[in-house]
């Protein structure tokens, strides 16, 4: 699959990771790829390519293709700073990213998500049932406000994190989103906070 065609905008110079599976929400995923290259934005997607160079997914609405060929394994501590937003959207991606073969260590996603919580200056984007990801690591949402889909209310309250009945909710470095119905709105509203973080470092630059 060739990549959307990337625009000059306010986001040039700007990459986001998005993580894939099977059983994806097709105008979710089909919506980020060309919404945010609108803006300038290189968007990537990072899947578990268990040794494979590609690995080819199907979506859960009609059943489309999707390739991806960028492990998610392979991004070290440097690469994924280079990244402005990791995203997890909606539908079973989560659910299936979260699987690991041995019981005793995280999921390789789930300890990416944990990594990209530890970087600040990276914002995390978790959309609907995307919150499945982090169910092994809640410390990372202890306390935060979030928004999900309603079949995890319950899940987020066990983690600790504090529900806001809203269909996007923003919280510093973290942008939750109610449904996969609301991706444009989530999309939105990371297209707004990437603008307004490297508005603020080009006039901090400037006043150096």
């Amino acid at each position: 699959m060739t990549d959307a065609v990337v625009k000059d905008g306010p986001l040039t110079g700007t990459r986001i990771a998005v993580l894939m599976e099977s059983d994806f929400y097709e105008p979710e995923i089909f919506y980020y790829r060309h919404r945010f290259a609108e803006e300038g934005a290189q968007v990537d997607f990072l899947t578990r390519l268990w040794g494979r160079s590609e690995l080819t997914f199907t979506g859960h609405e009609y059943r489309a293709p999707f390739t991806v060929g960028h492990g998610l394994e392979e991004v070290t501590d440097d690469g994924l700073r280079e990244y402005a937003a990791l995203i997890v959207p909606s539908g079973m991606v989560a659910d299936r990213l979260r699987y690991t073969e041995d019981i005793t260590r995280p999921a390789p996603a789930t300890e990416l998500l944990r990594r990209a919580f530890a970087e600040p200056a990276l914002v995390k984007g978790i959309i609907c049932h995307g919150m499945w990801l982090a169910s092994a690591i809640p410390q990372v949402v202890r306390g935060r406000k979030v928004v999900c889909h309603n079949n995890l209310v319950g899940d987020v309250r066990n983690m600790g994190a504090e529900y806001v009945d809203q269909d996007v909710v923003v919280d510093g470095d973290l942008l939750t989103a109610r449904t996969g119905e609301h991706h444009h709105l989530f999309a939105r509203a990371l297209i707004d906070l990437l603008t307004q973080r490297t508005t603020n470092r080009s006039t901090q630059r400037k006043a150096r």
